[in-house]
């Protein structure tokens, strides 16, 4: 066996009898997924009552012995970074950092370094179990470069597939603070409207059909009224591209400083000199969760970065 290799072998469940191969090893070995399971079969990797098995959709394998060999997981293209980290909890599986503002989640064009996950990578080093085969952080969520607050990341294969379980279920609370132009109107509501690709602008996405994109549920409460402006506390209920600016924008009432979906035109920003806030201003406050291993109920709250809260305060009636 080589160095960071690992063997795992048991019985193919009889119960599993009518389950593809994959699929039963699947819910025998709760660390590792199945497409994971399935690659690693196609290679040669499997092992049935000692003879190679490469065809993950069999269905004669039930109640014979299996040896999967999970080779070391290997480095990849990222590279970690010695970038400060606001750490707000972390164990063995998972970790909740508070992101500022500025920073790019994930390498991409324009950004190949100096992202999150640099920093975490940096961070977690020699705690990450490989996941999909690739030593990575499991970033199961994003939120935008110059949006702040709460994110999740997977430490381990099992704790990844629990978080995406849990946001696919949309069982996850999520709560943003957003400072918007005007006072929404009703105080409080919920907005539907599929979210997709602006046929206008390819850059911004934008409220669609309903036979695009997709669906998309913000509620959205005026937490205070400010000067010219609006506190307000959105709740998600499904995480699209620029979900909450999208749709305060699509009612009327755009985040103070978005560049992107803000009516520059009707901002209070234009009339006020002693204001500067170049972002948009949205706060990701809230996050809880079941832990996806302990079980335990996570629920964290973060207040304002300074930024925004300069500008709140400036903006108080």
């Amino acid at each position: 066996m080589t160095a960071g290799q690992s063997i795992k072998s048991g019985i193919v469940p009889e119960t599993e009898k009518k389950q593809r191969l994959d699929a039963a090893l699947a819910g025998f070995l709760d660390d590792l997924s199945r497409e994971r399971i399935k690659n690693l079969i196609t290679s040669g990797n499997l092992l049935i009552d000692g003879a190679t098995c490469t065809d993950p959709a069999s269905k004669k394998c039930a109640g014979k012995t299996f040896a999967l060999t999970v080779p070391a997981p290997i480095e990849g293209p990222a590279q970690p970074q010695d970038i400060p980290l606001d750490v707000v909890f972390e164990d063995d599986h998972l970790i909740v950092v508070n992101k500022p503002a500025g920073l790019v989640v994930h390498p991409a064009a324009g950004h190949p370094d100096g992202t999150l996950v640099n920093a975490l990578l940096h961070h977690c080093k020699g705690q990450l179990s490989g996941i999909g085969g690739v030593t990575r952080p499991g970033i199961v969520h994003r939120i935008d470069k110059d949006t702040s607050g709460l994110m999740v990341a997977a430490k381990t294969n099992k704790a990844h597939q629990g978080l995406t379980a849990l946001f696919a279920a949309h069982d996850i609370e999520r709560r943003y603070l957003a400072i918007c132009n005007g006072r929404p109107n009703p105080h409080s509501a919920t907005i539907e409207g599929n979210i997709g690709r602006s046929n206008a602008d390819r850059k911004k996405m934008a409220v669609v059909g309903d036979d695009k994109g997709k669906a998309a549920i913000t509620h959205y409460t005026t937490k205070e009224p400010l000067n010219g402006a609006t506190l307000v506390e959105c709740t998600l209920e499904t995480g699209r591209t620029h979900q909450v600016r999208v749709h305060m924008s699509h009612i009327g009432y755009s985040l103070i400083g978005d560049p992107l979906y803000g009516a520059r035109r009707k901002s209070l920003l234009s009339g006020r000199k002693d204001i500067r806030f170049c972002r948009q201003a949205l706060h990701a406050a809230i996050l809880g969760f079941v832990h996806p291993i302990t079980g335990e109920k996570l629920l964290f709250n973060c207040n304002f970065p300074p930024d925004m809260q300069e500008l709140f305060s400036k903006l108080r009636v």
